[in-house]
């Protein structure tokens, strides 16, 4: 009877181990179609811009309908964050996915730009929820040591988004409509909606009785709202010394400063400061921002370059990042893989900012001349860089708090990413229009081509030879300065990197020792089995 017993327990353990990867994987996929809807958005709605406009009208307008999206996520990810530790995960992201839908569809209704504005703004409200919500409900499913295996499986998303994106919002606009570049969020929102609604079970978090931080959260909403329409505006909308930029850095920081203030005496702080005293966070912090710095910079420039100066087709612009997302994708699933099978990363961020480097100083040599093979491999080394640092980041980030504050830590890490990425694009773009007009300038190239660095390859074809040898030479010009800039800025990523302290990721190794204390080191995350840390699955 007792071999019986034993032999039944035995086969009960084993079934229930499959089924755990299994409900993880069924989990993993809702999440994945979530974080799809965020990303894909921007990059559909790029591409029927220009149908939007013409029916619309309100073209001096244009920039506010990416800008209040962008905002409203932004501003909003900390929130969000804060939200899921004190009320739990599961409520707060599918809330999230709700305004998400909701602000599709008023987009898609949307009947003059001021509607389309506003209700875009609804709409990255709901985004800063999703991006947040997927990578703290993987971080309380997956312990860190194992989370490794499923790196490829995000990296595929980005790549699918940005890859995707202009293609499926080119079709939809063409053959649907430009409104159905938002109705098409329904169906993959539902699907998400339905799916995280049955198969994620989390642990039942008690309701909060803390008060929430509402002067934190709207000084740092003002603090970030000045920030990023300082990147968007400053050196397009108005000279980078003109008042009202002026007034809006001395808003921001003013608003940033109070809201260090507040968040050092409030009981339940939006962004609690003492994660901050951990290196490894602080550090993933930086390297996070300079990655999305790099990042969205290399997104907006390599097919401009492409299109302007090789040639290259504007309708299939999502192909010609292939090279650098391929790589990106193939190095995050090795660097994932080996993190699980060794526990090991502090290589992984050294090995990532050295090729970032190299990779952008290989850009910043591309020229009038350079092949498109030849472009293809420097970026497919920028790739390579970018792949060892997308998801280490995010995974040292969370290992390095203690689990209860898994969504500030999800969401701080998020938001420098983003304003990484604004700081990346404003700056390198101010650089590289300057450079495109002195080129022109020097190459005595028409004032109309002074004025834009937007021609397509069919622009170009009708443009004296000339004129569009001086503008391939400009934008060139322009290209180099602006990746010569990103390389120099990452490598303090590099170097920060050295600084990593390789601490046990929680789900590996022995259990901590009798006594020892859970909770976050000044230097190195939770103790390994401070927290328990298997996938949560039903309980």
């Amino acid at each position: 009877m007792k071999q019986q017993a034993k032999a039944k327990q035995g086969e009960e353990k084993k079934q229930a181990k499959e089924a755990q990867p299994r409900s993880v994987r069924v989990v993993l996929l809702a999440l994945m179609i979530a974080m799809l809807l965020a990303m894909l958005d921007n990059m559909i709605i790029g591409t029927a811009m220009p149908t939007i406009v013409g029916e619309l009208g309100g073209l001096e307008h244009l920039s506010w309908v990416v800008t209040s999206y962008t905002l409203a996520t932004a501003a909003s990810t900390p929130i969000w964050g804060k939200l899921g530790d004190l009320y739990g995960r599961k409520g707060i992201f599918l809330t999230a996915i709700v305004v998400f839908l909701v602000g599709s569809v008023l987009s898609g209704m949307a009947q003059d730009m001021g509607q389309l504005i506003g209700f875009r703004a609804l709409q990255g409200l709901g985004a800063g929820g999703l991006m947040v919500g997927v990578m703290a409900i993987i971080g309380d499913l997956i312990p860190p040591r194992e989370r490794g295996k499923y790196q490829g499986m995000m990296a595929g998303v980005m790549a699918l988004a940005m890859i995707g994106g202009p293609l499926v919002g080119g079709t939809i606009t063409d053959h649907l409509g430009w409104r159905w570049s938002f109705y098409i969020n329904l169906p993959l929102g539902a699907v998400a909606l339905a799916m995280v609604t049955v198969v994620l079970h989390l642990p039942k978090k008690e309701r909060s009785q803390a008060r929430i931080d509402y002067l934190g959260a709207a000084l740092l909403t003002v603090g970030i709202t000045a920030i990023v329409l300082v990147t968007t505006w400053a050196g397009t909308e108005y000279a980078w010394s003109s008042a009202i930029i002026m007034e809006l850095i001395a808003v921001g920081v003013a608003a940033l400063v109070g809201f260090l203030f507040v968040e050092s005496r409030a009981a339940e702080p939006i962004m609690p400061l003492h994660i901050f005293r951990n290196r490894n966070f602080t550090l993933m912090s930086v390297i996070g921002f300079l990655t999305g710095f790099v990042m969205f910079g290399a997104v907006l420039f390599l097919p401009l370059f492409q299109q302007s100066v090789q040639g290259a087709s504007a309708t299939n612009s999502g192909l010609l990042l292939l090279p650098m997302l391929m790589a990106m994708m193939v190095v995050s699933l090795i660097a994932g893989r080996m993190t699980t099978n060794n526990g090991k990363y502090k290589i992984f961020p050294i090995l990532g900012g050295g090729l970032m480097v190299a990779g952008l100083l290989l850009l910043a040599q591309m020229d009038t001349g350079t092949s498109r093979l030849t472009s293809g491999v420097y970026m497919a080394v920028l790739g390579a860089g970018m792949g060892f640092l997308m998801q280490i980041t995010m995974l040292v980030a969370q290992n390095s708090v203690e689990m209860k504050d898994m969504g500030v830590a999800s969401s701080s890490t998020t938001l420098f990413r983003t304003l990484g990425s604004s700081f990346g694009v404003s700056i390198m773009g101010a650089l590289f229009t300057s450079r495109v007009q002195d080129a022109m300038a020097e190459r005595g190239g028409s004032a109309a081509t002074q004025q834009s660095a937007q021609l397509d390859a069919a622009s170009l074809a009708k443009l004296p030879e000339q004129v569009r040898e001086a503008y391939q030479f400009a934008v060139a010009s322009g290209t180099q300065a602006a990746f010569l800039l990103a390389g120099i800025i990452a490598v303090i990523g590099f170097v920060a990197a050295f600084f990593v302290k390789e601490v046990p990721l929680r789900g590996a190794g022995p259990q901590a020792a009798p006594g020892a204390g859970a909770g976050a080191g000044a230097d190195g995350g939770v103790d390994a089995g401070a927290v328990a840390a298997g996938p949560v699955g039903r309980r």
